[in-house]
């Protein structure tokens, strides 16, 4: 009995040594950035089983078998849809500006997609006022109202734009909307869904969460794109949730969200629609690929905001947001201001901050003082130190939870949309951006910018030294875990 005891010994110990040496193995050759793989290795190796359980539910980008068939068939007419883009006379490459042109290059390559002129964009950064404008919009709407968003949460002006998309819904309107599960869990507990499909509204869940699915694809990825598009004509995309912030998340104690969202007529309406009816093929096997721009003559219009839309996210193409951003920063000559809720960058980033820093780049980075995500917190302020010694301005905004995500380089180009500054937004979730290659939008947001910084507390590099030791231990423990948040 003792032999067959030891023997089973010997045998647990084998079969433990061989689950963790191949999906270290598996880790390795996946070949992510070091970061990554190190801390899912010490996650492995600090709690064994339950690590390499860990890494089989989240560690690598599985959309699940069936929607990465479909968007794998979804590529041929979705190409050919954004290869007509190309034959416009909205196409104008070479009326691009020295900061818009690598970035369009970047994302012709990468997704097919060209940047395209003759849009017409309006900063909004008022939460009544956008919420004001996207009602007074669907109430005009005479087609269709395309709606998607990570949280749709009940209350206040949330519900009159309910009530609006019903009203439009029963006078004829053709309303579909698509609302990330876990995001939006309160509104599907809600009488809202209930009574908009009973108005005929199509209401989708997207990527739902239960422990059976599990097994079949990551859970944690996230439907995190902000998109209305109306009779494919306008759009609004930005940061902003379907949320009144005076009834979102009051007990967090970090605030009112502080938002902002593009309202955009033009020729990248129909791109914004085009990435709206990918998400909805995904998530319904259902096609509804919009009708492509107008095609104008140069009589019929002027050359305007020139727009590159940029969607990322599972199945489509890896780290274009990424690569747009590291671009922008890299051609930044005078200046660079970022505003993000999460600041949590990948090891390029953070260097690329530091570099444009030390060749005498002015860099503003604006953060929320106090943030709903105590892990992202912790492991922001790892990031401080070096960047502060590196001449980076770092602020913390007092007035909210401020949840714009906004780049401003060199007060001439922009990028704004629904991208945190962490590894979930730039690997993880499904995102869109636009990089706006205009110089009167660019001082708009920039204008913003600067009416954050009237209500931030600058860091002071020598105060920050003096903080306390186990604040200190905090960031380097979250620290070894931000690849991962």
């Amino acid at each position: 009995m003792y032999e067959f005891y030891q023997l089973l010994t010997i045998a647990g110990v084998f079969l433990y040594w061989l689950i963790i040496a191949g999906i270290s193995i598996r880790v390795v050759a996946k070949r992510r950035s070091i970061g990554v793989s190190l801390a899912w290795l010490m996650i492995i190796y600090i709690v064994p089983l339950g690590g390499a359980f860990a890494y089989l539910l989240f560690g690598e980008l599985n959309l699940g078998k069936k929607r990465a068939v479909r968007a794998e068939l979804m590529f041929k007419p979705y190409g050919e849809w954004f290869k007509k883009l190309y034959e416009y006379r909205q196409y104008r490459p070479h009326v691009a500006s020295l900061y818009g042109q690598p970035i369009s290059a970047i994302c012709e390559k990468q997704i097919g997609i060209p940047a395209l002129a003759d849009n017409h964009l309006t900063l909004c950064s008022e939460t009544y006022e956008i919420l004001s404008n996207l009602i007074e919009d669907i109430e005009q709407a005479q087609e269709t109202i395309l709606l998607e968003f990570y949280i749709w949460h009940p209350g206040g002006r949330a519900d009159d734009v309910a009530e609006a998309l019903i009203n439009s819904a029963e006078r004829g309107v053709k309303v579909r909307l698509l609302l990330d599960a876990a995001g939006s869990r309160h509104f599907f507990k809600s009488p809202w869904p209930k009574l908009m499909k009973k108005s005929g509204i199509e209401v989708i869940s997207a990527l739902q969460v239960s422990p059976f699915r599990m097994f079949f694809r990551r859970l944690d990825l996230r439907l995190h794109r902000k998109i209305v598009v109306i009779d494919n004509k306008i759009a609004y995309t930005g940061s902003m949730n379907l949320v009144d912030p005076k009834y979102f998340n009051q007990d967090a104690g970090v605030g009112e969200w502080i938002d902002v969202m593009v309202r955009i007529t033009g020729t990248s309406v129909p791109v914004l629609n085009s990435i709206h009816a990918w998400d909805w093929e995904v998530e319904t096997n259902e096609r509804f690929l919009p009708e492509q721009p107008k095609c104008l003559s140069h009589e019929d219009s002027e050359i305007t905001d020139l727009v590159q839309v940029i969607p990322s996210g599972p199945g489509m193409r890896e780290e274009v947001i990424h690569r747009v951003l590291l671009q922008s920063i890299y051609q930044a000559s005078k200046s660079i201001v970022i505003t993000t809720p999460y600041f949590v960058p990948s090891d390029n980033l953070h260097m690329a901050l530091i570099i444009a820093a030390q060749r005498n780049v002015k860099v503003d980075l604006i953060v929320p003082d106090k943030n709903d995500s105590l892990m992202v917190e912790w492991a922001s302020r790892a990031f401080f130190s070096e960047l502060l010694e590196a001449g980076v301005n770092i602020h913390r905004f007092e007035g909210g939870l401020l949840h714009t995500k906004s780049v401003v380089i060199d007060s001439n180009h922009c990028l704004i949309g629904t991208v945190n500054w962490d590894m979930r937004s730039l690997w993880l979730n499904f995102e869109v951006t636009l990089a706006v290659d205009n110089l009167g939008f660019t001082q708009k947001l920039e204008q913003v910018q600067q009416d954050y910084l009237k209500n931030c507390n600058q860091l002071c590099a020598e105060q920050w030294q003096k903080r306390s030791l186990p604040s200190r231990a905090a960031e380097r423990i979250f620290y070894l875990f931000s690849p991962l948040l």
